[in-house]
Parts: structure tokens; C-alpha cells; sequence
């Protein structure tokens, strides 16, 4: 079935208005265009600087119909059936005299058929109205689809200058049909060519390109936020047992979109619990990575809203835009701020952010898998963390002394350091407790000693320099001693460490 037939099957009922909320204006004009002569019926269209003019044929436009309320009393008045689209009209529909004079052209529908067709990029239904209309949204292009759009604007690109040649990976091509699924056809035709142009080819560096440009496009000022480059975590130091876990779920994930994948074993999602700094961040962004796939941060603190029913439509639009980048990873840093079992008990909006949030999770189909991390599980309601809702508990304790050395070896290395100079081990024995990031700061600090004492020096520190460091700091077990504890006593046999 194609967007001309589900069309045609609307305008056959008796809805007598109709919402179409979308950006492809020409796209949409197109469709009734054609749709005009199949229904043999007149077809006009009304925007506010043009007035009302016949879509199926080049006519003038009447310039006399431009105000709304003018072009509204014309319809009423007429006694001519037909299409009416009125292009960008949503500011207008909180006019009383404007939802009047609809209204009643509406209810004269079944004597005198003159439908409206409101077009535009958001669109408020007034109460008084509901009743008589019906939404109608254009189907997004399926993975064929957009192989035919890649195939078609390769092919504008060599017409345009005939000498040219094309170049495109087998593989890029097929990821990028995947990451253009949810984005209409319109835009994921821009990407394209945006791609193509660039260097008259298709590479695995223009798929993360049109992923990051895809999110931009859907949620610019969204609580989720895109998290660039996660693939470099995908081998971080430690954490083997879950990046075993999750290596054995990859596939599943990213099968979970196609339609032949059952949604009964599906990857859901886990919970990593540690202190802070003990590098929850690093391990959700290690999760992304070992998946390869897009990371996406929700942030609580912009969810929220002081307006009633506000903060349920942030998370709705958040969660549509995880569902539209899936396969990705979602990730819900530090849960516990923004659904406590506390705030949750005051019956307003954090009850029902959860009750929202937890519904969703029983039933999206998506590929969205979840990643929250918590300081303090204990406060966070039961019925988020049970088996069901969430695959796995982690815990992420501070790094064991071979995690602590190969984490000296890439922050050495990342400097460009000769990791081989240093002795690893006695830095790795000496650094018990230490956090990843205490670490890291070890190294830096020690540079800095080093250039401080002699500017011109081009070297580096030695393991002696770098030892002073860690011996003049306290790590992360004695500053948070008492916390880490608590959690350690409450993850045993509770939970799996990372």
C-alpha cells in the first residue's frame, strides 16, 4: 500500500476535516494533485500570503481570500464541493470566530461535502473540533525505499557532469539505508546528496556523518542529547564480564528492528550501580560502543516542566527519538535524581514520568536498549529495577590491578608516552583504590610536574615522577570510604560485577 491509497481511502470516508502534521508540503500538494483527477473533485489550496488558488491547475490565486477568517466564510458560503488545504494554519486555531465558522462547515459536511485539510508541522486540535476530525500522517520510506533514493541521487550526481565517477562500499550503503529508517523521504534524500557531494562517494565516514546529522534533525533541543565517538570505548580497560555480556546480545539488538525479529528475547536493557567516579559514564559509553551503535543521553533535569502535562510530552518526544535512532543505546544517567521513590510518592509528575517511562518499557518494539546508571539503588522505586523491566544488575567497582594497568598503558599512550618505559605493574600496585579518572589525573599532573621544572623539556615523566603523583593524593576508596562500602556490602550477591 503506498501514501496515494491510504490518502484516497481517507478522503473516501466522512471525516470532514483532516490533520496531516508534517514538513513535506510539496510532497503532500503532489498527492492531492494527482489524487484530484482520480476523485474528480476540485482541490484548493490557501496559505496566508497568496490566499486561495486551484491546486490542480496553474490558476491565479485570489488575493482577496488571504485572511483566515476571510478564506473561511468564502468556504462556508460556497456552494461548490471540494478539497479545502489550508497550508499553515495552526496559529489561527485559537481564534473563536476561526473554530466557529469550521465548525460549521464540518457539520454541513454530509449536505454539502467541502473538506478541510489542515497541513502543517504541529498541530493543536481545538476541543470543539476533535470530534469531527482524523489524523493522516505519510508513511516513512523502508530500507528499499531508501536504496532507491541512494541509487537515484548517485545517479543525478554522475548526470551532472558525465566524467565523474562514483564510489560506494557495499557495506556503507547498507548501514546507511539502516540509519536513514525514521526520517521522511524528503530529508533522507538531503542527507543523500549532502553525502554524495561531499567526496562523490559513500563511506563509512559519511554513515557517522548523516547518523549525527539524522539526530540533529530529529531532537535540537530535545532532553536527549547525542553522544559523538563511543566506538573509542568499546575496548576500555576492565569491565570483562560486561563486555561478554553484551557481546553476546549484539546481534540480537541489532536484529531487534528488522520485521522478522520477535520481540520475546530482545535485549531490554541494565543497570550499572557504583559510586561516583567510579566510571559508570565510561562503562555506558563502552556498552554503545561494544554494540556500535548510537548512544543517546537523557536528561532529566531538562525533562521536566513546571507546566502540567509538559514534562510527559519531553519524555514522549525523547523516547520517540531513541525509537527513531534504534538500534541505539538510551542511556539514563543517574536515575535515581529524577525518579526516586521519594519524589514519586507526591503523586505529580515524577508518578507519572515513571508510570510513562515504565510503560514504554514493557511494550516498545524498538531496539532501544537502556543503560541507567545509580549512585544509590535504594532509592529508586522497585517495580524500575525488577527482572523484566531491566535484563541485568552490574556493579562497577573501582579497577583491579590489571584493569589499573592497562589503564596507565592508554592514558600514557594517549600522550604520547612509550608505555613500555614505564614500569606498569609497581604504577598499577601502587595506585590501589584509585578510580580510572584518578588515574588519568595521575599521568597529567605529573607532565605538568616534569614541564614545570624545565620548560624545554620534550620528554616525558618517568614511573618515579608518576609514582610522587599517586603518592600525593588520596584515591577515590579513602575520600568515599564509607559510601563505597555500603554499596559494596548491598551489590554482594546481588548484583554482577562489571
Amino acid at each position: 500500500m503506498t501514501d496515494l491509497h491510504d490518502l484516497e481511502l481517507m478522503l473516501r470516508s466522512e471525516t470532514p476535516i483532516l490533520l496531516i502534521e508534517s514538513l513535506e508540503e510539496p510532497r503532500i500538494m503532489q498527492l492531492f494533485t494527482r489524487l484530484a483527477l482520480r476523485l474528480e473533485q476540485k482541490v484548493f489550496g490557501w496559505t496566508l500570503t497568496e490566499g486561495l488558488r486551484r491546486v490542480e491547475y496553474e490558476l491565479a490565486s485570489d488575493q482577496q481570500l488571504a485572511a483566515p477568517a476571510a478564506v473561511l466564510r468564502h468556504i462556508k458560503c460556497t456552494f461548490e464541493p471540494g478539497i479545502y488545504l489550508l497550508l499553515d494554519f495552526h496559529p489561527f486555531l485559537g481564534e473563536p470566530l476561526h473554530v466557529r465558522l469550521m465548525k460549521e462547515i464540518a457539520q454541513n459536511f454530509e449536505q454539502l461535502p467541502r473538506r478541510l485539510v489542515l497541513v502543517s508541522h504541529a498541530l493543536q486540535t481545538p476541543p470543539e473540533l476533535r470530534h469531527l476530525a482524523a489524523g493522516f500522517s505519510l508513511r516513512l520510506p523502508d530500507r528499499n525505499r531508501l536504496l532507491t533514493l541512494i541509487r537515484e541521487e548517485a545517479q543525478r550526481w554522475q548526470h551532472a557532469a558525465p566524467n565523474r565517477s562514483f564510489r560506494a562500499s557495499r557495506d556503507a550503503v547498507d548501514q546507511l539505508s539502516q540509519n536513514l529508517l525514521g526520517v521522511t523521504e524528503s530529508d533522507a534524500r538531503r542527507l543523500i546528496r549532502n553525502a554524495i557531494v561531499k567526496d562523490g562517494a559513500i563511506t563509512e565516514s559519511d554513515v557517522a556523518d548523516v547518523t549525527k546529522a539524522k539526530y540533529e534533525l530529529l531532537s535540537p533541543d530535545g532532553a536527549v542529547s547525542f553522544e559523538y565517538d563511543t566506538a573509542n570505548f568499546g575496548d576500555l580497560a576492565g569491565l570483562s564480564n560486561l563486555k561478554a555480556w553484551v557481546d553476546r546480545r549484539r546481534d540480537a539488538l541489532l536484529a531487534s528492528n528488522q520485521p522478522s525479529f520477535g520481540t520475546a528475547d530482545r535485549p531490554k536493557g541494565i543497570m550499572l550501580l557504583g559510586v561516583q567516579g567510579s566510571g559508570k559514564s565510561l562503562a555506558a559509553k563502552a556498552v554503545a560502543g561494544r554494540f556500535g551503535v548510537p548512544l543517546l543521553r537523557l536528561d532529566f533535569g531538562v525533562l521536566y516542566n513546571k507546566y502540567i502535562g509538559e514534562s510527559e510530552r519531553n519524555l514522549r518526544d525523547a523516547l520517540r527519538t531513541a525509537e527513531v535512532m534504534a538500534p541505539c543505546v538510551l542511556w539514563l544517567d543517574e536515575i535515581e535524581k529524577g525518579l526516586s521513590s521519594s519524589s514519586s510518592d507526591d503523586g505529580g509528575p515524577t508518578r507519572r514520568i515513571l508510570g510513562s517511562l515504565l510503560t514504554w518499557m514493557a511494550e516498545r518494539e524498538a531496539g532501544v536498549f537502556i543503560v541507567a546508571t545509580s549512585n544509590d539503588i535504594s532509592q529508586l522505586p522497585p517495580e524500575l529495577v525488577r527482572k523484566g523491566r531491566l535484563d541485568e544488575i552490574f556493579f562497577v567497582d573501582l579497577p583491579d590491578v590489571e584493569a589499573r594497568r592497562e589503564i596507565f598503558r592508554i592514558h600514557l599512550q594517549r600522550r604520547g608516552l612509550n608505555a613500555s618505559s614505564f614500569d606498569l605493574d609497581q604504577l598499577a600496585e601502587a595506585s590501589d583504590g584509585f578510580s580510572g579518572a584518578g588515574i588519568e589525573q595521575a599521568v597529567v599532573s605529573a607532565l605538568y610536574a616534569v614541564r614545570t621544572c624545565d620548560a624545554s623539556l620534550s620528554g616525558g615523566p618517568s614511573t618515579a615522577q608518576v609514582l610522587a603523583e599517586i603518592q600525593g593524593t588520596q584515591p577515590l576508596s579513602v575520600v568515599m570510604d564509607r559510601q563505597i562500602n555500603v554499596l559494596r556490602q548491598w551489590a554482594s550477591g546481588r548484583t554482577v560485577p562489571a
